[in-house]
């Protein structure tokens, strides 16, 4: 007969652990006596305590084999007695059982109650009981075992959490490998408890117990253990703790529906089924949060690690995320949003980079669709601080008035009231901020500590230096095809140097040949091909300038706005034009404004109107030209719309946007544009007024006359 027929499945596996676990253990013991200073005060307390785990090993071996439980309990009580020893003496070994008064009164009383569970064995095994009292004297037992292991944990928790920094080196591999043996035991007794019978198959497992045991101690003996330190990832520590909070709410679940059970009465089983029904409908809905998974990581992080981040990982998902360049990728600003949302577990955020004129506008939103940000973002005014400090401002501070002392940051009303809104991330390059990242508040938001500041100031300076580059490939990009422009110039001037050369020959040959029928006849046809070559070419190039502005002088612009209206009959609504006079060039400011109302008419639908207002702002004339077309996005307002060659319209240059907008500057004016997708857009041109004009002239004429 095999020795499985005998004993069982996991009777055999309980013998073959046991005695692998004693032979692990006797093994390490004879290895370690002649080591045993290396473990200092504890290593003679450490040699005998493994042999007592050997012998322990033995008699559960033993007691599956002969069924003698009361060796294998006699044998456990020494153990337990021998490794609270250990503990002591490794108090002992940096002077804390003198100054942390409660350890040895700890140590005394657990010892007590190994004393007192060997006592009530011995004297159980020498009387007969019925059912009942075995039963009750099960319940003392388990009990007592339970409150050592309790015990035990307590006491290596404070042996490594109390210890000094560079003892606990030395300490970690020893609470390791007790801390395994008591939580399997406090596990077994559990079980044991909830049950009210001793659990076989997880008893046969006490003998890897055992050989853990042994296998921490020699490592914490060996030379090289500093080697040999657990590193376990952020992903595994996660899903670890996930796994062990779970299952402590399986374990109270049973408790707590056991209880019922009892407590109940009549409607015991009615009650017990309704408890588990809610408990499990809660773990569904809750444990699966986003909130509960990110107080998870906040807490794993500050008390499993000694740094926050695990900064390999985060910057091998930052590259992963930056540096996607397949067709289901984002652009490029809205993965640099992405990539620092996603070291802060941020839902959404934004994106401003600079305009021209350095305030900070929209370039990008990345889950954030709904939050309203007004044409200018961030006043150029209030950057100094972000530029020169490179400063992480944590909005939730700036509401409450609390900044950094030295810095004076102002927040734009529209990012203070959006409750939303947590944090501003710099993206400074060779000291010149390039753009700025908004993020949403996370689910689990907390307060920023060195660690996040540092990280985000590398990950801040790393996205500008590509945002630099991107700007930089852009320009060239816009160079090659002023280039190619510049080209297809040199065809057009061909073309046009032939017709003159034409007209020239036609003009001296008139001075002799005008009088000959023919030469007439020839010259009308010579005339008529020139004519239409040319304006074919004037029909293509007409609306493309220069951008340049001949002569500026006071302008009615309401006969301007006037004009344009009419031109364009009924489509265009004039709803407001105050009488002003503008300092202008009349012809470039229509060009303007016709171009404006053009595209208007052609971003809305057939019939929809186009509204034209012109109204004073402070010294400037304001034109609006607004429609209910399908809008633009923040990203093609901000690359597209005034880069030249780039447009949507087929056989379009794409330079008329460029160039209504460098003839508003060539007039010392501003064009701004105001856009969103589905709704609409406002180009608002502003001019100077003539009084604006005089004002400045009549300050320059003073500055001249007082040099």
């Amino acid at each position: 007969m095999s020795l499985s027929d005998g004993f069982g499945l996991w009777g055999t596996l309980g013998v073959v652990l046991d005695l692998t676990g004693a032979i692990g253990a006797a093994s390490v013991g004879l290895w370690l006596w002649p080591r045993r200073a290396r473990l200092a005060e504890a290593g003679v307390a450490t040699v005998a305590a493994l042999f007592f785990t050997a012998g322990w090993s033995i008699a559960a071996a033993a007691a599956v084999m002969a069924e003698a439980p009361i060796f294998t309990s006699v044998a456990e009580s020494l153990r337990n007695l021998a490794w609270l020893v250990v503990i002591h003496r490794f108090f002992a070994d940096d002077g804390r059982h003198s100054s942390l008064a409660p350890i040895r009164p700890v140590i005394f009383a657990l010892a007590f109650v190994e004393l007192l569970h060997f006592g009530m064995i011995v004297a159980l095994s020498s009387v007969a009981m019925g059912r009942g009292l075995v039963s009750l004297g099960f319940d003392i037992e388990v009990m007592l075992r339970l409150l050592v292991t309790v015990g035990g944990l307590v006491l290596v928790h404070n042996l490594y959490a109390g210890a000094p920094r560079e003892m606990r080196v030395g300490l970690r591999w020893p609470a390791i490998g007790l801390a395994v043996l008591w939580s399997f035991d406090l596990n077994l007794y559990t079980v044991a408890y909830l049950a009210r019978s001793w659990p076989d198959e997880i008893a046969a497992l006490r003998g890897a117990a055992a050989l853990v045991v042994a296998a921490c101690f020699a490592i914490a003996a060996s030379r090289n253990r500093d080697e040999l330190r657990l590193k376990p990832s952020r992903a595994v520590t996660f899903q670890t703790f996930s796994l062990l909070v779970i299952g402590v709410y399986l374990v109270a679940m049973v408790a707590v529906a056991q209880w019922l059970s009892y407590a109940g009465g009549d409607f015991a089983r009615l009650i017990e089924m309704a408890f588990l029904t809610l408990a499990s409908a809660f773990a569904l809905v809750v444990l699966p949060s986003r909130r509960v998974r990110s107080w998870l990581k906040v807490i794993l992080a500050k008390h499993f690690f000694q740094h926050r981040y695990d900064y390999r990982e985060e910057w091998l998902r930052f590259t992963r995320t930056i540096g996607s360049n397949d067709d289901r990728a984002l652009p490029l600003e809205e993965r640099v949003v992405q990539s620092v949302a996603d070291i802060t577990d941020s839902p959404a955020g934004l994106l401003l980079t600079p305009d021209e004129g350095g305030d900070l506008t929209l370039a990008a939103r990345w889950n954030w669709p709904d939050v309203d940000v007004p044409a200018t973002a961030y006043p150029l005014a209030a950057l100094s601080p972000f530029e020169q400090s490179g400063h992480i401002a944590d909005l939730d501070d700036l509401r409450e008035g609390r900044t950094r002392r030295g810095l004076d940051v102002a927040v734009p009303e529209w990012l203070g009231g959006e409750r939303r809104a947590w944090a501003l991330v710099p993206l400074v390059h060779y000291d010149r901020l390039v753009g700025m990242v908004v993020l949403a508040r996370p689910a689990m938001a907390r307060k920023f500590d060195w660690e996040d500041f540092d990280l985000l100031r590398v990950i801040g300076q790393q996205l500008a230096s590509y945002l630099a580059e991107n700007a930089s490939q852009e320009a060239l990009a816009e160079s090659s095809r002023f280039e190619d422009f510049h080209r297809r110039i040199a065809f057009v001037m061909h073309d046009i140097k032939n017709l003159a050369s034409q007209f020239s020959l036609l003009a001296r040959n008139a001075e002799l040949h005008a009088e000959k029928p023919e030469f007439r006849a020839d010259m009308l046809v010579t005339l008529r091909n020139s004519s239409d070559k040319l304006n074919a070419l004037l029909t293509r190039l007409s609306r493309y300038g220069t951008g340049a502005v001949d002569r500026l002088g006071p302008v009615r612009a309401a006969d301007v706005a006037r004009g344009v209206a009419m031109r364009f009959g009924g489509q265009v609504v004039l709803t407001e034009a105050q009488d002003l006079t503008a300092t202008a060039n009349a012809h470039s400011l229509e060009q303007v404004l016709v171009h404006l109302v053009q595209n208007a008419v052609d971003a809305g639908a057939p019939g929809s109107p186009v509204l034209l207002t012109l109204a004073a702002e402070g010294l400037h004339a304001r034109f609006e030209v607004i429609d209910s077309g399908c809008g633009m996005s923040a990203e093609f307002v901000r690359h597209r719309l005034f880069k030249p060659f780039v447009s949507t319209k087929s056989g379009g240059f794409g330079i008329g946007a460029f160039e209504a907008r460098e003839l508003v500057r060539g007039m010392k004016g501003r064009l701004d544009v105001e856009s969103r997708e589905g709704l609409g857009s406002r180009f608002i041109v502003r001019i100077p007024l003539s009084l604006s004009t005089d004002i400045q002239q009549d300050n320059v004429r003073k500055d001249q006359k007082v040099a």
